[in-house]
């Protein structure tokens, strides 16, 4: 019975720390890819000459933020599917 409430435990922590992970992760890049365009449209409007310059940079920025989300994305799955913890409880159940 301890076995099983400790697994239990694990994968309800587990649930919500991916819910964080996946959650706050979009937040983020959202709020980032939010003040990057911003600024370059402000940056365009200002100096419209340098606007394919800034473009190629913006776009290259968008890529890592979101790189970053999806990087967030495959730990959160990593837990979801293949947990290491609750190997380890049985494990230790095991012996």
């Amino acid at each position: 019975m301890e076995t099983l409430q400790a697994l239990a435990q694990i994968q309800s922590f587990t649930a919500i720390g991916i819910g964080l992970i996946i959650g706050l992760g979009a937040l983020g890049a959202c709020i980032g890819v939010a003040i990057m365009c911003s600024s370059f449209l402000e940056g365009a409007a200002r100096q419209p000459e340098l606007m394919p310059q800034l473009q190629a940079k913006v776009f290259l920025l968008l890529g890592l933020i979101d790189a970053s989300f999806i990087i967030g994305v495959g730990l959160a799955m990593l837990f979801a599917f293949g947990n290491p913890l609750t190997a380890a409880v049985l494990q230790a159940a095991a012996k």
